[in-house]
């Protein structure tokens, strides 16, 4: 294991000065600009992303120093190998399906909890630990929009992961979280789930939101992180449909003014990036997909050109 008692280690591994370090935790504030994404519930979900320089250094914390915290194998979001498919696999063909929501996920996660989770005092001397942290975090919340904020995530929540995932296979029902969504299959009692669940959720500071949990019977549609998953994995017709309906207007009005009509509240290059990552989603499930493999290189001829 390596120990990080000088900063110097720090500087060497990250590839930036303690300059540098120090001259942006001592103005997180400037370096955020705060960004709404609509919702499809009409609401808004508030992003504070960070600037080129502060991106920089929190990937490198991500890729040079939290890569190498383990996390549990429960989780499929936000790692190597990680994916929708591998967040769904595990539900496929069950009885009963349980889907359950962490309210407000990245801003209950405390700074505290931070440095003590994700830069333990066994491996960072106290100045480092306060350092790193800081800059991971942004005044009183995880950033969502920041690189290192998704695997600290993971890492915070590992011993959740896995007092859940013992407590399920006690019972002989799969358990995977894709970041705060956790989903549950099998045959079983959702009354005995919910109650462990939430409260191993308050032990970490962290709330059920009541309103997303759903039970899903075989005989209904079944839905893992947008992936139907009744007999096999497959993408709903519905969320299909809306991309053709997409990329059709696109090659008939053109980009800026398919976004005029829509009102759409993103650039020409953000809501391109949102569309092909919509179809590379598709793509996951159905590599093979021949309209949708057209769709991608229609997106992306149409993102060069795009301002």
């Amino acid at each position: 294991m390596i120990v990080y008692k000088e900063l110097s280690s720090v500087e060497a591994d990250l590839g930036f000065p303690a300059k540098t370090l120090y001259g942006l935790s001592n103005n997180l504030s400037a370096h955020y600009r705060e960004v709404k994404l609509p919702k499809r519930d009409g609401s808004f979900r508030t992003l504070n992303v960070p600037d080129e320089i502060l991106s920089r250094v929190q990937r490198a914390i991500a890729d040079k120093l939290l890569s190498y915290e383990p996390i549990s194998t429960y989780a499929t979001a936000y790692r190597i190998a990680g994916s929708v498919c591998k967040n769904a696999v595990p539900h496929v063909g069950k009885a009963k399906l349980l889907k359950l929501d962490i309210a407000h996920f990245f801003d209950s996660v405390l700074y505290s909890t931070v440095k003590e989770n994700a830069f333990p005092k066994e491996k960072y001397a106290e100045k480092i630990r306060v350092l790193l942290a800081m800059l991971c975090y942004c005044g009183e919340v995880l950033p969502q929009g920041a690189p290192s904020s998704p695997m600290i995530t993971n890492i915070i929540m590992r011993d959740f992961d896995e007092a859940v995932g013992k407590r399920c296979r006690a019972l002989g029902v799969s358990y995977t979280r894709y970041c705060d969504d956790m989903t549950f299959s099998g045959d079983f009692d959702e009354g005995e789930i919910v109650p462990f669940i939430r409260d191993e959720l308050r032990k970490r500071g962290f709330f059920l939101n009541e309103k997303k949990t759903a039970v899903v019977p075989f005989c209904r549609r079944q839905i893992v992180t947008g992936v139907v998953v009744n007999e096999k994995l497959n993408i709903s017709a519905d969320y299909k449909r809306k991309i053709r309906q997409e990329v059709f207007f696109l090659r008939k009005f053109g980009v800026a003014d398919h976004l005029r009509r829509t009102a759409s509240p993103f650039s020409e290059k953000q809501y391109l990036m949102r569309l092909l990552g919509r179809i590379n989603y598709v793509l996951q499930i159905s590599p093979d997909d021949a309209k949708f493999l057209d769709y991608k290189e229609a997106v992306i001829r149409i993102l060069k050109e795009a301002k």
